[in-house]
C-alpha cells in the first residue's frame, strides 16, 4: 500500500536522526509541523484557499533555504507559530526545532516536499500518521507506549458505546486521539450523519485533555489529517484532575495513564513543571486519594451528563483495593448503572503484565435505591494467550464480546461460557465490594504450558511489589517515618 511505503520512508529517516540523539517522539513533532505547513500551502496552491498562517511564516519561507539560512528560518517559524491561538498553537505547542545539523534538516523538508499531501485520501493520510505513533509507541523505552490503547480494543469499545453524530464525546487523558477518531469514524457512519445540519455541527462534539504538551501535538495532528478540521482546537493541553468538573459531556470514552502517583504533576500557567502532586482536594470528588486511576474515575462520574454513558480502561487494583478503592466502588453501583465490566487479556498493552479491564457505566438520577440492578463481566483474559508480535489482539477477538453486549437492549443478555451476570445486592455484599470477580478455570495452573512468558511474569512481580512498596510508604508516612535521602 501506498500509505505503508511512505511511513516506511518517513521512518527510516528516524533512524539517521537517533544518531544523533533525537527520540522518535521528537521526530515526529518535527514531521507534525512540516506535514502542517506543506498541507496549508497546497490548500493555497491548489485549492485557492487563503493561508492560515501569518505572512513570512509558511513552507515557502523554508523550502527552499540549506544551511545556517534554513535553521535559522525554522526556529523562528516555529517560535512564532507556537504563540499562535487555536488548531495552529495547539499544533506548534512549545515547538522547537530539535534537529540542529541543516543538512538532515534539509533532507527532512524535502521527503515531505516529495509527495503531494493533499492529494492522498483523509483514510491514507491518517494511516501513515498512525502508522508512525503505532512504531513511536513500539520504543518502550521512549515512554510512548503507554499513550497507545489497543486499536481493537478501542474499536469495540466505540460500537458497543455507539455515539449518536449529536452526542457530545469526551476524553479527559486523550493521548494521541485514539478514542476521538473511533468516535468520529462512527458517527459518520450513523444514519443520523446523512442530514446535512447534523453532520455540520459533528466536528464541534469532539473534546480531548492530556497533560503532556507533546502527546496534545500528536494527537491534534492527528484529528487534522483523519480530516477533523474547522475547530479552533479540540484536544487541550492542561491536568483534567485539576479543578472541579463544570462542563459535563454524553459520551465519555477513556484510558487513563497508569503507573505510580508520581507521574501526575502540576503545570504552571508558563507551561512549566512546578512540582508534583500527589492528590486531588475536589468538592466533587467523594474520596480524596493518591490513586490517580481512582481520581480519573471520580472525574468521569463527575463530568458525566444526566443519562451520559462511559466506557473506561482501568487496571484490577481498581477492582479490589481497599480504602478510598472500596469507596469508590460502594458509590458506583449506587450512583450510576454499572452495567457491564469487561476483564481485557495480558499482552495487549506495551507495558508487560498490565492487567484493565473496561468500566461501562450510565449516569442515572439521583434514587434512593441503586441505580445498578445487575453487573455483566465479559471474562475475556482466562485461557486467553496474546503478544504484541507473535499473537496480537484483533477485533475479531472481541467480537463474542461484542455480540453478546446487545447495545440496542441489554435486557436480551444470557449469560455464556465467558458472560456471567451478578446482582448488585450480591456485589455490595463483597468483602470491600471487590468486584475482581472470575469464575472460569485457569487451565495454565496445571498446564505449565500455557503460562504467560518469563518477562510478563517478571514485570507481574514488580508491578506487586512496586504496589507494595506504596503501601508501606504510606504507613510509614502515617507513623512520622521520613524517607532516606
Amino acid at each position: 500500500m501506498k500509505s505503508q511505503s511512505i511511513v516506511a520512508k518517513v521512518w527510516g529517516f528516524a533512524h539517521v536522526l537517533r544518531d544523533q540523539g533525537i527520540s522518535y517522539q521528537a521526530y515526529i513533532s518535527q514531521i507534525s509541523y512540516l506535514l502542517f505547513l506543506k498541507m496549508d500551502d497546497e490548500r493555497v496552491s491548489l485549492i485557492g484557499e487563503a493561508s492560515m498562517l501569518p505572512d513570512g511564516y509558511r513552507w515557502l519561507d523554508i523550502r527552499d533555504l540549506s544551511g545556517e539560512q534554513l535553521g535559522i528560518a525554522y526556529t523562528k517559524l516555529l517560535e512564532k507559530l507556537s504563540k499562535q491561538s487555536g488548531i495552529i498553537g495547539t499544533i506548534f505547542l512549545k515547538a522547537q526545532n530539535e534537529i540542529q545539523d541543516p543538512a538532515k534538516l534539509k533532507r527532512l523538508v524535502g521527503l515531505i516536499d516529495g509527495e503531494t499531501w493533499l492529494g492522498l485520501s483523509v483514510d491514507v493520510k491518517g494511516d501513515i500518521y498512525e502508522g508512525l505513533l503505532a512504531r513511536n509507541a513500539e520504543d518502550v523505552k521512549s515512554g510512548a507506549g503507554q499513550y497507545f490503547t489497543p486499536r481493537a480494543v478501542i474499536d469495540a469499545m466505540v460500537e458497543v458505546v455507539d455515539p449518536a453524530p449529536t452526542k457530545t464525546i469526551h476524553d479527559p487523558a486523550c493521548g494521541t486521539g485514539g478514542f476521538l477518531l473511533a468516535a468520529w469514524e462512527h458517527m459518520k457512519r450513523r444514519p443520523e450523519a446523512r442530514n446535512k445540519a447534523v453532520y455540520s455541527k459533528l466536528k464541534d462534539k469532539f473534546s480531548g485533555i492530556d497533560i503532556v504538551p507533546e502527546v496534545v501535538r500528536l494527537a491534534a495532528m492527528n484529528l487534522y489529517l483523519h480530516g477533523i478540521t474547522g475547530v479552533d482546537s479540540i484536544v487541550e493541553q492542561k491536568d483534567a484532575l485539576l479543578g472541579a468538573g463544570v462542563k459535563t459531556y454524553d459520551i465519555v470514552l477513556a484510558n487513563p495513564p497508569f503507573g505510580k502517583k508520581q507521574s501526575f504533576r502540576i503545570i504552571g500557567a508558563d507551561g512549566e513543571i512546578d512540582t508534583e502532586r500527589e492528590d486531588y482536594d475536589r468538592p466533587d470528588f467523594f474520596v480524596t486519594t493518591s490513586n490517580k486511576q481512582l481520581n480519573f474515575l471520580q472525574h468521569i462520574m463527575s463530568v458525566l451528563a444526566p443519562d451520559g454513558r462511559a466506557a473506561v480502561v482501568l487496571p484490577d487494583n481498581v477492582l479490589f483495593e481497599g480504602g478510598a478503592g472500596e469507596t469508590v466502588r460502594h458509590r458506583l453501583p449506587k450512583s450510576f448503572d454499572f452495567h457491564t465490566l469487561l476483564r481485557l487479556p495480558t499482552g495487549i498493552f506495551y507495558k508487560q503484565g498490565v492487567k484493565a479491564n473496561v468500566l461501562f457505566f450510565d449516569k442515572k438520577p439521583p434514587s434512593d435505591a441503586a441505580a445498578t440492578e445487575v453487573l455483566w463481566v465479559y471474562d475475556l483474559r482466562t485461557n486467553k494467550r496474546f503478544t504484541l508480535k507473535e499473537r496480537p489482539l484483533t477485533r475479531v477477538d472481541l467480537d463474542d464480546f461484542v455480540t453478546r453486549y446487545q447495545s440496542e437492549n441489554r435486557h436480551n443478555r444470557h449469560e455464556s461460557e465467558r458472560l456471567k451476570a451478578y446482582p448488585v445486592e450480591t456485589l455490595l455484599a463483597r468483602d470491600k465490594v471487590n468486584l475482581d470477580l472470575f469464575w472460569l478455570k485457569d487451565d495454565s495452573l496445571e498446564d505449565p504450558a500455557l503460562l504467560p512468558p518469563p518477562d510478563e511474569v517478571a514485570a507481574e512481580v514488580v508491578d506487586s511489589l512496586e504496589r507494595a512498596l506504596e503501601k508501606f510508604r504510606g504507613v510509614a508516612k502515617a507513623l512520622g517515618v521520613s524517607e532516606p535521602q
